[in-house]
């Protein structure tokens, strides 16, 4: 490859790593964006046109009034998080999920944008053990992936090893991955967190979690080699 399209090639790797880190935060300025503009606003500029004329000439009664706009929508979607976590918020969710579910178009979006959040959600972290590193798709590469449990059933009956599940999720989307079934002995587990762990998928090696030298990773009967210095 020439100079200038390993040029190139690095300034789109880094444009897409950049968009990908900030997709998030795009994300949550949207949605609130969108509550603002669709319910704050509106509701400001009414209760500001109720008001008596007089109040409505003091300075600062409208930006007040967005103000407190702003306030009541973030209200909301913390009312909203609570209410998730009891059956009658549970209930409500999976009402408003099955309508979004039959509107064409917009049930393809939902459910892709849900399928992520899940991926990063708290359930998810309870079905990922650990972070591992293991050799894929070939030796002497490597792929980050998590610890799912140990394999059971016909697979490892077939098989003369101790086989543990690894699911390997592709970048930048960690929705869709492989499940890999690894010799216990061939994994290697990793000191960052199931968190830490996607965004370092997700980024594509752009986020790295910080790494304590000094703290040995656990490892799966397989500890992990350090580099011998010479002297």
């Amino acid at each position: 490859m020439s100079e200038d399209k390993r040029y190139i090639v690095s300034i789109r790797n880094a444009f897409f790593t950049g968009l990908f880190i900030l997709l998030p935060l795009a994300v949550t300025i949207i949605v609130v964006n969108f509550l603002l503009d669709k319910v704050g606003s509106p509701t400001a500029d009414r209760v500001f046109e109720l008001l008596d004329p007089n109040w409505q000439k003091i300075p600062g009664v409208r930006t007040g009034l967005r103000v407190v706009s702003l306030l009541l929508v973030f209200s909301f979607l913390t009312l909203l998080g609570y209410l998730s976590r009891y059956l009658l918020g549970k209930a409500l969710i999976r009402f408003t999920e099955r309508l979004l579910s039959n509107v064409p178009f917009v049930n393809k979006v939902y459910e892709t944008v849900k399928q992520i959040v899940d991926t990063f959600g708290k359930d998810n972290k309870a079905v990922f053990k650990e972070v591992v590193m293991v050799e894929f798709p070939r030796k002497g590469v490597y792929a980050i992936g998590f610890l799912t449990g140990d394999s059971k059933g016909e697979a490892q009956y077939i098989s003369k090893d101790h086989l543990v599940n690894i699911f390997i999720p592709t970048t930048p989307n960690p929705t869709s991955g492989f499940l890999v079934l690894f010799p216990k002995q061939e994994i290697k587990s990793l000191q960052m967190t199931i968190g830490e762990g996607m965004k370092l998928i997700v980024s594509g090696g752009a986020v790295v979690p910080p790494f304590d030298e000094n703290q040995n990773p656990v490892t799966l009967n397989n500890p992990i080699e350090t580099p011998i210095s010479s002297s």
